[in-house]
C-alpha cells in the first residue's frame, strides 16, 4: 500500500544543447509584448438621465449593485464607505445614515468609519447628528486620541468653549498620554485661563510623574512671571524624582533657573547636591554645566585650571595649544588686564627657527589678540598696535602671511581710514607680494571706482608674475567692461606673447570668448589658426568646429529683405557655416592621418564628434561623409611588464581605419602570392 501511495514523478529530461540561443529574449521584451497584446479595458457607456423615472431606475440599480456587493464582502469597510458616500451624493441623507449605522454594526472598532461618518454630518451642517456620532465614538473607543481631537476641534470651531472643556474633562478621566494633557493646557491658555491651566498642570504631573512634565510645569510658571511658584515646582520635583534616571536634566534645569534669577549661591548648592547624588557615568552634562558656571561665577575651579595651564606653559612655552586653552579660560572669566597679560606672555614666545611651518600656529595668537581688542575690548589704538607689532616681527624677506596683511588693512577700512589701509597693502606688495594681496587690493580699488589705481596695480601684479594667466585675463576683462576694446585686445596679445604661462589654455579661451562677444568672427578664426600653430590638441579642433557652426553673422538684421528672402538668406548662411565646420574637421582628420598616426583614439573621438554634429544639422547634414571614415574597434591583448619581468596580459581597444584595412588586405594578398609561388617552385 505504501508503494502504491507513492507518487512517481517523471524523470527530468537532460539538456543536450547548452549553447546560448542565437536570438536572446529579455524580460523587458516579454513584458512589452504582453502589454502590446493586452486588450483595451471595457468601459460602460456614458449615460445621461433626462427624467425622474430614469433617475429612480438608476438609483434602484446602483443600490442593488451595492447591496449585492455587501452580501459578498460584508467585512470590506471600503465598500460600505463608498455606498454611504454615494447615498450622500444623491442627497438622500437618511439612507446614507442607515448605511453608516449598518457598517458600524459590522465593525464598530474601526475608527476610520466613525471619522468618515462624523465628517459627512459636519460637511452637510448636521451639527447635532455629528455630536451624536462623536459622542458614541469616544464612548466606545476612548483610547483613540484622534476621535477626541476631532470632537474638540469641532466644538471649538463652533465657539462652544464650555462644551469643548467638558469633552476634555471626559478625556482626561481616561488618563491619556502627555500630548493629550498638553493639548488641554494649550486650549486653556488660548482663552487666557491661567488658573485653570495651573490646575491641569497639577493633575498632569500626578498622572505622569516624569522629569519632562515637571520641567514644563516650572517653565510655565516662570513664563507667567511666577518665580516663587516655579521654584516651588522644582523643589517638589526634586523631592519626588531625585533618584530618577533622568534626574540630571531636572537638576540642570533647576540650576539654570536659579542663574536666570541671579541667585548664584542657590545654583551652586543645586549643582553640588546633584553631583553628590548622581553617579559619575550619568552626570557628564551636569559636570560640564557646573564647570561653565564656576568659570563665570566662581574662582575655585578657575584658579585650579589656571595653575595647571601655568605649569604646562612653564614646562614648554612653545606649546601654543596650551596658550590658546589658557587664554580661552581667562576670556571666560572676563578680566581684561589678566587676558592682555596672558596674550603678551604668549606672544613673547617667538618660534626659534625662521621657517614658515613653525610660525603658522604662532601667528594665530596675534590674530586672536587683535580680534579680542577690536571686538571685545573695543580698543582701536591697541588693535592697531597689535597688528603693527606682529607685522614688524615677521621676517618678510624669508616668508610672510597674506592673511595678516589683509586683516590689518580690513581693520583700517572698518575704521574708515582708507589712507592707512592703502599704506598697509602697499607695504605688503613691496615687502612680500602675493596673489591674495594683489587680488584683494585691486578688488578694493575697483569697488571704490578708482580705475586708474586698479590699472596701476594690475601693472605691478604682471611685473611681479608675468606668467599668471589669471591676472592677464582679469586685466583684459576690466578693459572690456570699460568698453576699451583695443586696450583689452592689446592686453590679450601681450599675454599670449609671453614666453612662459601657467595656464595658457584659459588665456586663449578668454581671448576667443572676448572676440566672439565683440562679434569679430574673422578675428576669432585667425585666433584659432594661431592657436593651432602652437598646439593640435583635440579640444582645440572641436572648439574651432563648433565655433564655425555657431558663427552666423547677422547680416540680415535691419535689412529691407522680405520674409521669404530673409529665410532663404539664413538658409544659405547656415549652409556656409556648415561648410566651414566641415573644412575644420577635414583639416583635423588629415593632420591625425599624416602627422600623428599614433593618436588613434583622438582621431576616433573627433570623427564621433563630427558624426554627432552632422546628425544635429537635420536636412543640411550628410552622415555619409563621416561614416566612410569611421574606424573599426578591435579588442586586443598586450603583455604587461613590471620590474620583476612579465606580469600577465591586459586588454585594450585599438582602432583600424579604412586606409589601414586596405593596406592590411594588400599585405595578405602579397603574402598569399609569395606562398603560392614558393609552393610551385618546390613542386618543380
Amino acid at each position: 500500500m505504501a508503494k502504491e501511495a507513492e507518487v512517481r514523478l517523471p524523470r527530468p529530461t537532460r539538456v543536450k544543447n547548452k549553447t546560448p540561443a542565437p536570438i536572446q529574449i529579455t524580460a523587458e521584451q516579454i513584458l512589452r509584448e504582453a502589454r502590446e497584446r493586452q486588450e483595451a479595458d471595457i468601459r460602460p457607456p456614458k449615460q445621461k438621465i433626462t427624467d425622474a423615472t430614469e433617475l429612480s431606475d438608476y438609483r434602484l440599480r446602483r443600490r442593488k449593485e451595492f447591496e449585492d456587493l455587501i452580501r459578498r464582502v460584508r467585512r470590506n469597510i471600503s465598500v460600505w464607505i463608498k455606498y454611504a458616500q454615494w447615498e450622500e451624493s444623491q442627497k438622500d441623507f437618511n439612507r446614507a445614515r442607515s448605511v453608516w449605522e449598518r457598517a458600524l454594526e459590522v465593525d464598530y472598532r474601526n475608527h476610520t468609519l466613525w471619522l468618515k461618518y462624523a465628517e459627512v454630518e459636519m460637511m452637510n451642517k448636521f451639527i447635532n447628528n455629528a455630536r451624536n456620532v462623536w459622542d458614541r465614538a469616544v464612548t466606545l473607543l476612548p483610547r483613540v486620541d484622534q476621535l477626541w481631537y476631532k470632537y474638540i476641534h469641532m466644538e471649538e470651531m463652533l465657539g462652544n468653549v464650555a462644551g469643548a472643556r467638558q469633552i476634555f474633562e471626559r478625556w482626561m478621566s481616561w488618563m491619556p498620554d502627555q500630548q493629550g494633557w498638553l493639548s488641554y493646557i494649550k486650549f486653556e491658555l488660548r482663552y487666557n485661563e491661567i488658573e485653570r491651566a495651573r490646575q491641569i498642570f497639577e493633575r498632569f504631573v500626578e498622572c505622569h510623574p516624569k522629569v519632562a512634565a515637571w520641567i514644563r510645569y516650572a517653565k510655565f510658571e516662570m513664563k507667567n512671571g511666577e518665580a516663587a511658584r516655579s521654584r516651588n515646582v522644582y523643589e517638589r520635583a526634586v523631592e519626588k524624582l531625585a533618584d530618577d534616571e533622568e534626574a540630571e536634566q531636572l537638576f540642570v534645569a533647576f540650576a539654570e533657573f536659579e542663574e536666570r534669577c541671579k541667585d548664584s549661591e542657590r545654583a551652586r548648592c543645586i549643582y553640588k547636591f546633584a553631583l553628590d547624588h548622581i553617579s559619575e557615568g550619568r552626570a557628564e552634562d551636569l559636570y560640564r554645566k557646573f564647570v561653565a558656571f564656576e568659570k563665570q561665577y566662581g574662582d575655585a575651579i578657575v584658579g585650579k585650571r589656571s595653575f595647571q595651564y601655568e605649569d604646562e606653559v612653564r614646562k614648554n612655552p612653545l606649546n601654543y595649544d596650551s596658550w590658546f586653552d589658557y587664554i580661552r579660560l581667562e576670556e571666560n572669566v572676563g578680566k581684561k588686564d589678566r587676558i592682555r597679560e596672558v596674550y603678551e606672555r604668549a606672544n613673547s614666545n617667538v618660534p626659534p627657527a625662521e621657517e614658515k611651518r613653525y610660525w603658522q600656529r604662532y601667528i594665530y595668537l596675534w590674530i586672536n589678540y587683535a580680534l579680542y581688542e577690536e571686538l571685545d575690548a573695543e580698543d582701536v589704538e591697541r588693535t592697531r598696535d597689535v597688528y603693527r607689532g606682529c607685522l614688524k616681527l615677521i621676517p618678510h624677506e624669508k616668508f610672510s602671511f597674506a592673511k595678516l596683511w589683509l586683516l590689518a588693512a580690513q581693520f583700517e577700512i572698518r575704521q574708515l581710514n582708507l589712507k592707512a589701509a592703502r599704506q598697509i597693502l602697499g607695504n605688503a606688495i613691496g615687502k612680500a607680494p602675493k596673489d591674495k594681496i594683489f587680488k584683494k587690493y585691486i578688488e578694493i580699488e575697483l569697488q571704490l571706482g578708482n580705475i586708474d589705481r586698479g590699472r596701476k596695480l594690475y601693472d605691478k601684479y604682471l611685473e611681479w608674475a608675468p606668467e599668471n594667466c589669471y591676472a592677464w585675463s582679469k586685466y583684459a576683462e576690466l578693459e572690456g567692461s570699460l568698453c576699451e576694446t583695443e586696450r583689452a585686445r592689446a592686453m590679450f596679445e601681450l599675454a599670449i606673447a609671453q614666453p612662459a604661462l601657467d595656464m595658457p589654455e584659459l588665456l586663449w579661451k578668454a581671448y576667443i570668448d572676448f572676440e566672439i562677444s565683440e562679434g569679430e568672427f574673422e578675428r576669432t578664426r585667425e585666433l584659432y589658426e594661431r592657436l593651432l600653430d602652437r598646439t593640435k590638441h583635440l579640444k582645440v579642433w572641436i572648439s574651432y568646429a563648433k565655433f564655425e557652426v555657431s558663427a552666423m553673422e547677422e547680416d540680415a538684421k535691419g535689412s529691407d529683405l522680405a520674409e521669404d528672402d530673409l529665410q532663404e538668406h539664413h538658409h544659405e548662411q547656415k549652409k556656409q557655416c556648415i561648410q566651414h565646420a566641415r573644412r575644420v574637421f577635414e583639416k583635423a582628420i588629415n593632420y591625425y592621418r599624416t602627422s600623428a598616426p599614433e593618436l588613434k583614439e583622438e582621431r576616433a573621438m573627433l570623427l564621433e564628434e563630427w558624426l554627432n554634429m552632422e546628425s544635429s544639422f537635420g536636412e543640411l547634414g550628410d552622415i555619409s561623409l563621416v561614416q566612410a571614415k569611421l574606424p573599426k574597434k578591435l579588442k586586443k591583448r598586450r603583455q604587461m611588464v613590471s620590474e620583476d619581468g612579465p606580469a600577465g596580459y591586459e586588454e585594450y581597444i585599438d582602432y583600424m581605419f579604412p586606409e589601414e584595412t586596405q593596406t592590411t588586405n594588400l599585405k595578405i594578398l602579397e603574402a598569399a602570392y609569395k606562398w603560392k609561388k614558393q609552393k610551385i617552385s618546390d613542386e618543380d
